[in-house]
């Protein structure tokens, strides 16, 4: 796989994450009386977070490891 294949693989692995996590968040919150949003707006809100993460990832990707979304240089990756 090429380096900016990877990149956008990466890219969408970590928002469609933050997008569910956040939505499952405030479903919850929401489930709870905390928090008082129709389903829409949560799917909507929870979009706000995911759209920063491709941002930061865009922004990663001038400064860390190639072909990852990641700020984290190159050596610097936790290994398995």
């Amino acid at each position: 796989m090429t380096t900016k294949g990877k990149f956008f693989l990466d890219l969408f692995e970590r928002a469609t994450f933050t997008y569910l996590e956040t939505l499952l968040g405030l479903l919850i919150a929401t489930g709870t009386d905390v928090l008082d949003l129709t389903t829409a707006k949560v799917a909507a809100v929870a979009a706000i977070p995911a759209g920063l993460a491709v941002v930061k990832a865009g922004l990663a990707s001038m400064v860390g490891t190639p072909g990852t979304a990641s700020v984290l240089p190159t050596g610097s990756e936790p290994t398995r």
